[in-house]
């Protein structure tokens, strides 16, 4: 209107009626302004009759979904409402408890300051499918964080045991180099104490703070959010890993150290951009105690009749010798120690979860090959077949003379025992592929001509690599 010589012209060149452009002018607001707010309905509510009996119910249970209500006004009013009628119903019930429901929970914004808090969890890894050799390795990851710089670290562990959770948190405060003055965790059985006991924390746990000077807190019960901290960063931390695999295009590592070398990796990748915050926390940090704590569960126990011993809900065995005798076993978070006569006598891995049993032949086997008859019904019979060869031995063996086998298979165990483990496998080897049949003489024999195929791994030669080739091929030239 202020360009153009005619309002013709400016109505047209702004896209509407001469009569359009003439209303706005005279009310002098503009078309959004003038818009009237949709506040009448369209068409006749359904539930208008029986509203009042659907708000009474949602008042007095405020918890109940409208698709049980739909249920329950179609059963008490036949016919009168259609399925498809499902939809307006919950946004009734939707505009319903918006005004005048229950309030819902707040969550309030925390601010951290450096060095204040620390907080950690275990975190479940078994869905990203990670294998360690070849074999589908099931674990967790103890993971810990400083809110302030969102600093983090992680310990791989197999169960929430105390003394994974020990490990982990020390590994972390050592690789952090100093502690903050309060941790927090969820209300895991391995640190906080049951609701009905006067203490807060585990005696284990307790100690452990008391050694680096360090407060604890625990979450409310079901209340996960208030370590929303390490929960979000569960969620980042894997699909970290998720994509650092894709990008190394292999979920297989070689061995444990390996995948751990593959975390460490990740970790610092993660912490590079949080430095500047992080520097902040390491200057307010307080020092660390002169040593780590030794928090290992010691157990005193009796070797039973059965060369074996039972460590938290799991079976294993020990040296015959040590029948009747009273051992020291202390549990760390991978393995076991026995000690005896102020010594460290073995080393035993840790069993996963409960009712489970590791049985070492070695540690039965002189009376075993005395008593072959109770091989045939041993309680952890599986447990005494080192490899899938000896196991196919064995099954020939049964095959051949029942009555016999046991006895004939505990020698050729003997034999491993006596002898050399890989020797033997090599020697059922050989049968197994030549079809030869199986028995203690023929091991023996093949043992002591030395004629057992040798797997072990021999030394790869890799001729070098002509390099100019490759400057041939980015010139453009064709190698034949």
């Amino acid at each position: 209107m202020q360009t153009e010589e005619t309002f013709g012209t400016a109505a047209a060149k702004a896209g509407m009626d001469d009569k359009t452009a003439r209303k706005y002018a005279r009310s002098g607001k503009l078309p959004s302004d003038m818009r009237k707010e949709h506040t009448w309905r369209t068409r006749e509510d359904p539930f208008a009759r029986v509203w009042e009996e659907v708000r009474m119910k949602l008042a007095i249970n405020p918890g109940l979904e409208a698709k049980t209500l739909f249920d329950y006004l179609q059963r008490k009013y036949p016919g009168e409402f259609s399925d498809g009628q499902l939809r307006t119903l919950q946004r009734r019930v939707k505009t319903w408890r918006a005004l005048e429901g229950p309030p819902k929970e707040v969550f309030f914004p925390q601010e951290y300051s450096p060095g204040q808090l620390s907080q950690s969890d275990f975190t479940y890894m078994n869905t990203l499918g990670i294998r360690i050799g070849g074999r589908r390795f099931n674990h967790l990851i103890y993971h810990f964080v400083l809110p302030y710089s969102n600093w983090e670290t992680g310990t791989v562990c197999y169960s929430e045991s105390f003394e994974s959770l020990s490990e982990g948190f020390q590994n972390a405060l050592w690789e952090l180099g100093g502690v903050p003055r309060e941790h927090q965790t969820d209300r895991l059985s391995a640190a906080v104490c049951k609701t009905r006991s006067p203490e807060e924390f585990t005696r284990r746990y307790s100690a452990l703070l008391r050694h680096y000077g360090i407060k604890g807190r625990k979450i409310q019960t079901g209340r996960p959010n208030e370590n929303g901290d390490i929960e979000q960063l569960h969620y980042r931390f894997k699909k970290a890993v998720e994509q650092s695999l894709l990008l190394r295009g292999s979920h297989d590592f070689e061995n444990r150290e390996a995948y751990e070398q593959f975390l460490r990796t990740l970790f610092t990748q993660l912490n590079a951009g949080r430095r500047k915050r992080f520097e902040e926390e390491l200057k307010v940090l307080r020092r660390l105690p002169s040593a780590r704590l030794n928090t290992c569960k010691r157990l005193r126990l009796k070797v039973g009749p059965s060369s074996t011993i039972r460590v938290n809900h799991n079976v294993y065995s020990v040296d015959s010798r040590l029948i009747g005798e009273y051992i020291h076993v202390r549990l760390h978070a991978a393995h076991l120690e026995v000690w005896y006569g102020q010594r460290c006598i073995e080393k035993i891995p840790r069993l996963r979860g409960e009712g489970n049993h590791r049985i070492q032949y070695r540690h039965i086997i002189d009376w075993l090959v005395r008593k072959p008859g109770a091989f045939e019904h041993y309680r952890y019979r599986e447990d005494l077949f080192p490899t899938h060869r000896f196991r196919i031995a064995y099954d020939a063996l049964k095959r051949k003379n029942p009555s016999r086998a046991g006895k004939e298979y505990v020698k050729i165990l003997y034999l491993a025992a006596r002898e050399n483990e890989a020797a033997t496998d090599g020697a059922l080897r050989q049968l197994i592929e030549e079809e030869q049949t199986i028995s203690y003489d023929a091991v023996e024999e093949i043992l002591r001509s030395g004629s057992a195929h040798d797997e072990t791994l021999r030394e790869v030669v890799i001729e070098p690599v002509d390099v100019r080739v490759y400057d041939e091929l980015l010139s453009g030239k064709v190698v034949v």
